[in-house]
């Protein structure tokens, strides 16, 4: 699995390997004492290269040529260096060593450890490394379970499930012999033409951090180490370019971009938070003090890690141009707060080490770093007496499991979207199909690009996907039965030949009904029109495919316009000729038969939409969350209304809701108190389902604009055929609150709506409340979540 003689930044060569006897014992192998002490003990005991050597990683196995998985990784994995000289003095992480190449889970675990023997056994003080690798999507390993990418979790709705999912991923990992999770990402959508969109959870900051804290807790419960992504405002790049500089203001900034890191950090026991690449107002964040330590460690508390984005350090002088060279750059990421280097080392190597030497750097600094990062291997037992780098029952490891697989197929069936529908779904099980487009016989059109296929599989293709993913239209025969019509009619991107769209136009005009699948490949860097490095220039679906859907609508053939994308795509005028249109978000390996079990009506759609649907591709359309400026108005032609709202979603059975009632009295609602709505909801019809009741506010006059509605509670309320729940939420005063005139985070008193909605635009009843009280000044430690409570009533089957 590792070649440990090339494919890694140089470090300073140390002297003699030590052998077991020459290593010192010490207080940090004694587990009777306080994890302080022992992490005392081993700081006064280094030499300067060994507290360095504990603050990088080493990336073994990334390619030198750049055909890899990071941006500029043939600049910084060019220079070869010998594994000994890179392990003499300690080793502080190793970088992805599954998720480099395909390597099979049992051999790649028992090739781990034997690394990690050897990191400690070269070391004075037998500390292995900590070991981390991405799992946004699932362990980004061969042969491991290929999950809903975040979208999805976002469209369930479903806190609870993205939390049994990171917990089985957890699991899987550890079994692994991994520590560290890269994960998860909490940047909220700004603007849909990025092409990270498919790794973000939504374009709301509530949904956004109430899913992925779930994902927190789930990670960390399994003995994972989470890793926030990315501290922040990564995703309002200028114009959705990735790595663009970011212009927001403070205001936006701490009411939409920290909120999610404020509730993980708070609410979900993270142990690690990963910079971002971001520049904002001309600062990058790897040189952030106010951000890294002022805000996330002295305000918030967070007393975790914070690792580097891959090469954010070295990127402060080659990209940003804020540092002259290496050591200035390890001194500027060094002081902001940056503990670790990753994925390999270069700064925080020689050049960090001669600045110290040379009085530039503090090496109190060093000091401060180093006492995270050992005060986690001491939390993990990497310290203790007796830890050995080789799982339990290694010869039994199995990445993908049967719980693995049928959580991925809960999710996946969760997040599917019914954005619109004449009834011609579900489809009639006499019906005669054609099913066409390019991703309608495509097994890698349900996967993200931090799929272990998209990301480093594609570089591999003897290997082989490492796992069953099938089709929409493999899935759609077993459901459907008899013969299926099928035509690929174009490319994902490629222009078609006049006959590749002839050919799906004749095939859907012999049909009663026609699926159109289209949407993205996700790919990094430009090779996808999806993910990382993929950016859009507009919201038109990508190549021919509009051209195709078009051709197919005008054959009269009833059209289900089935979308699988990582982004919203503008669809406005393709909706509107479409019998019905279906939206999902990369929903995984077994994305295909939740997709099927939809459209046959074998689970009734449930999904809402994270993320509005444009309708104009060029208007570049901004979030729901607009204040009444950002709506259409009469001093501009441009209409940025959305074809299909934030929170929209519609089932084969509409549930019915009853009027709400405000359990917690008619009297005024206290700056400092509660106030608490309820509602019925019932499902009359013949099949069981899910609905998902939202909860807004508006707050018509403030000191400064607001957005016109901001979610601030849900509840998805699953229901047999014929039952009902009472469905009732707490709201607390300070989930009012935002930054005021004077920048600091204020609930007001005055005027309030709360919204009981089917969507953002969809308002089932508002109720009119009055905050009174003072001018109430709050802050991170601020009651922001909604409690949210669901009672299921007995079904009267007489």
């Amino acid at each position: 699995m590792m070649n440990r003689t090339t494919e890694v930044a140089t470090t300073p060569a140390g002297d003699a390997v030590p052998t077991a006897a020459d290593r010192p014992s010490g207080a940090w192998r004694d587990t009777s004492r306080t994890v302080a002490e022992r992490v005392d003990a081993l700081v006064e005991a280094m030499t300067l290269e060994e507290k360095l050597a504990q603050l990088v990683g080493v990336w073994v196995g990334a390619d030198p040529s750049g055909a890899g998985v990071a941006p500029h990784q043939h600049d910084m994995t060019a220079d070869p260096v010998v594994w000994a000289d890179v392990i003499a003095h300690g080793l502080g992480q190793l970088t992805r060593p599954f998720g480099t190449r395909p390597v099979d889970p049992v051999a790649g675990a028992r090739s781990l450890a034997a690394s990690q023997r050897e990191v400690a056994e070269a070391n004075r003080f037998g500390i292995p490394a900590l070991v981390h690798e991405e799992c946004l999507t699932g362990f980004a390993a061969w042969r491991a379970t290929a999950y809903p990418a975040p979208p999805a979790w976002g469209a369930s709705f479903d806190p609870d499930l993205v939390a049994e999912m990171s917990n089985l991923i957890g699991d899987s990992m550890r079994a692994a012999g991994v520590h560290q999770g890269l994960a998860p990402v909490l940047d909220v959508t700004r603007d849909y033409r990025w092409g990270r969109t498919e790794e973000t959870i939504g374009e709301d900051p509530y949904l956004v951090g109430t899913v992925a804290t779930a994902y927190v807790r789930g990670l960390e419960e399994s003995g994972i180490v989470a890793t926030l992504k990315h501290f922040a405002g990564y995703s309002a790049s200028r114009a959705g370019r990735n790595l663009a500089p970011v212009a927001v203001g403070p205001r936006e900034f701490a009411d939409v971009i920290l909120p999610p890191f404020e509730m993980a950090v708070r609410d979900g026991g993270v142990r690690s938070v990963m910079q971002s690449y971001t520049e904002i107002d001309g600062l990058p964040s790897a040189a952030d003090a106010g951000l890294l330590t002022t805000l996330l460690r002295d305000t918030w508390g967070f007393d975790g890690t914070v690792v580097a984005d891959y090469f954010a350090v070295k990127f402060l002088q080659t990209l940003h141009g804020v540092a002259e060279d290496e050591a200035h750059a390890a001194a500027l990421a060094l002081a902001a707060g940056v503990d670790v280097e990753l994925p390999t080392v270069r700064c925080y190597g020689t050049p960090l080490r001669e600045a110290v030497e040379r009085g530039d750097v503090d090496e109190g600094l060093v000091d401060r770093a180093l006492r995270r990062v050992l005060r986690q291997k001491v939390e993990l037992g990497l310290l203790d007496p007796g830890w050995s780098p080789l799982p339990d029952d290694v010869d039994e490891l199995r990445l993908d499991s049967p719980r693995a697989r049928d959580v991925a197929l809960r999710l996946a069936r969760e997040s599917v979207v019914l954005l619109a529908n004449d009834g011609v779904l579900p489809l009639r099980p006499d019906v005669r199909l054609a099913v066409v487009g390019p991703l309608a016989d495509d097994p890698m059109a349900m996967l993200g690009c931090y799929s272990f296929p998209a990301h480093i599989g594609v570089h591999h293709p003897d290997a082989g996907l490492g796992l069953e993913i099938p089709t929409v239209l493999s899935c759609l025969r077993d459901a459907v039965g008899g013969d299926i019509a099928h035509a690929k009619g174009c490319e994902v991107t490629a222009e078609p030949d006049a006959d590749d769209i002839a050919a799906a136009v004749a095939v859907a005009r012999d049909a009663d009904v026609c699926v159109v699948a289209v949407g993205d490949r996700a790919g990094l860097f430009g090779r996808g029109t999806s993910g990382e490095g993929c950016d859009a220039t507009d919201l038109r679906l990508p190549g021919a495919q509009a051209d195709l859907v078009r051709a197919v609508l005008d054959t009269g053939t009833p059209v289900v316009l089935l979308l699988i994308t990582g982004r919203p795509y503008a669809i406005g005028d393709l909706a509107e000729g479409a019998a019905a249109v279906v939206q999902s978000f990369f929903p995984g390996q077994l994305g295909g038969r939740a997709l099927a079990d939809v459209l046959t009506g074998a689970v009734s759609p449930s999904g809402r939409l994270p993320l509005g649907i444009p309708n104009d591709p060029s208007g570049q359309p901004g979030t729901y969350l607009s204040a009444p400026l950002g709506r259409r108005t009469e001093v501009s032609n441009v209409d940025p209304t959305h074809a299909f709202p934030f929170g929209h979603g519609l089932g084969y059975d509409t549930f019915t809701w009853s009027p709400v009632r405000l359990t917690s009295g008619d009297g005024p609602w206290a700056t400092d108190g509660e106030v608490e709505v309820e509602l019925d909801v019932r499902n009359p019809g013949p099949r069981a389902g899910a609905d998902v009741v939202q909860l807004y506010l508006h707050d018509p006059v403030a000191q400064v604009t607001r957005p016109v509605v901001r979610l601030v509670g849900y509840a998805r309320v699953e229901l047999a055929a014929g039952a009902s729940a009472r469905v009732a939420f707490r709201v607390p005063a300070d989930a009012t609150s935002f930054t005021g005139r004077d920048g600091g985070r204020v609930v007001e008193p005055g005027a309030v709506q709360l919204r009981v909605s089917r969507s953002s635009a969809d308002v089932h009843e508002a109720v009119d409340l009055r905050l009174v009280g003072p001018l109430r000044e709050v802050d991170h430690t601020r009651r922001w979540l909604t409690a949210v409570s669901v009672t299921h009533e007995e079904v009267d089957r007489s």
